[in-house]
């Protein structure tokens, strides 16, 4: 493939404000991934090996057992985008529990990787997993309120009989660079009292939770950005209220302490308005300029029609010095969308006052009609530079590269077609 970055020609500019960075998309050659992708792509340098990890591990009842959580490397960042699929290996992962009994449960996809700073090896690894259930391997437990009812579960993704997911968030570690893995257990999760049940939630998707994540390390923090599918206090069908459900979904973020990622569970605190304050298993409240007001299709998640912002990535720009993060766009059911959106956040610390929350309102970055955009990220290009200074999905330079899973009705791979170019 030749070196996208030397591509000259510009075909969009994401913002006309002054006050804000631009990007630009700068058209290459088709660049075709050769392994199964269906979340965000997660990357990470392990000394001087840069390493993936794309795919999905484990049970699911809607689709099947999945094995297609594998990770390549290699010293380049091209050699490694450009392995053929034979050429990537399984890690040792945790194996699934059975329902009713503690441990892990549902399916996994790795989000984002991140090294311990405190490990001169670069060895020590921390995963941000998204994870799915269903009433069948997250049976109710009352004692805990942990799992989900059988009772007016709304549609799944293969027709009237089947069930739809609920998704969650949480921490797995490795100390080999990645080749095996230890669940730490969920940091973020929604409860049953929060699902959207029928007849409201027709929107075949999720009938609740949180998920589709991506972090950042941002001082002592871990900060979360993820999509919120549940209603904003108890779901009762004789009292819900459409722009309620609106009003506390989006994406939103929580924070853990970097020093409590190997014993998380119960340590994340979600934004709450004023401060990272609230409970991992509570309401707390999206970032407002994220949200598409009502007057413009926006809506809650549970709807076939509403229109609302998902999926984040999230990156430290070093060369605008600020944090820059893509998202798709549900404009029908099942997440269907044919755009990449754009947003910057000049605040360097996130641990200030209301720094965290102050993102611009998304400009679009990239239109396909007839097409479905999903998980959108950015990744490093192939230059001594960028390989010099260790760039990852994280934290980028000037130019990188945009990859996403472009979805028709034939095929749905994970593509690059465009490098990007960032414009002060």
């Amino acid at each position: 493939m030749a070196c996208i970055v030397a591509c000259t020609t510009a075909t969009s500019n994401t913002q006309t404000d002054a006050s804000t960075p631009t990007a630009v998309l700068i058209p290459s050659e088709k660049f075709l991934f050769n392994s199964f992708v269906d979340c965000n792509m997660a990357t990470v340098w392990v000394g001087d090996t840069f390493r993936i990890f794309p795919g999905k591990y484990g049970e699911d009842p809607l689709w099947g057992e999945a094995h297609d959580l594998k990770f390549a490397s290699g010293s380049s960042v091209d050699e490694v985008f450009k392995k053929a699929s034979t050429e990537f290996t399984e890690p040792n992962m945790p194996l699934n529990a059975k329902p009713g009994t503690p441990g892990l449960h549902g399916a996994v996809w790795f989000e984002t990787l991140f090294k311990d700073s405190n490990d001169a090896t670069g060895k020590t690894l921390y995963a941000l997993y998204h994870n799915e259930n269903y009433p069948s391997t997250l049976p109710y437990d009352s004692s805990t309120g942990v799992g989900y009812l059988d009772v007016k579960w709304p549609q799944g993704l293969k027709g009237p009989e089947t069930k739809t997911a609920v998704c969650r968030i949480g921490i797995m570690k490795s100390m080999d660079g990645g080749h095996s893995w230890q669940d730490k257990g969920i940091i973020l999760q929604d409860y049953q009292s929060r699902m959207i049940l029928k007849p409201h939630n027709t929107g075949i998707n999720f009938a609740g939770g949180v998920g589709d994540p991506s972090a950042i390390a941002n001082g002592d923090y871990l900060y979360v950005f993820f999509g919120e599918y549940g209603y904003p206090g108890k779901y009762d069908s004789a009292t819900y209220n459409r722009n309620a459900e609106w009003k506390g979904q989006c994406i939103s973020i929580a924070r853990i302490k970097l020093s409590d990622l190997d014993n998380p569970v119960g340590k994340a605190k979600r934004w709450d308005g004023k401060g990272f304050n609230a409970p991992a298993d509570s309401v707390g409240v999206p970032i407002a300029s994220l949200q598409i007001p009502v007057a413009e299709g926006g809506g809650p998640a549970s709807s076939p029609t509403a229109k609302y912002y998902w999926g984040p990535s999230v990156s430290w720009n070093n060369y605008l010095q600020c944090w820059v993060m893509l998202m798709a766009r549900a404009e029908g059911p099942s997440w269907k969308g044919s755009s990449i959106y754009i947003s910057f956040n000049t605040n360097a610390d996130f641990g200030e006052g209301d720094n965290s929350q102050q993102w611009s309102t998304p400009k679009l970055f990239l239109n396909k009609p007839g097409h479905t955009i999903w998980y959108p990220s950015l990744q490093p290009v192939n230059t001594a530079e960028d390989k010099a200074k260790h760039y990852t999905s994280l934290n980028l330079g000037q130019r990188a590269r945009l990859f996403y899973k472009d979805i028709t009705d034939t095929a749905s791979p994970y593509l690059s077609e465009y490098a990007v170019e960032f414009k002060k």
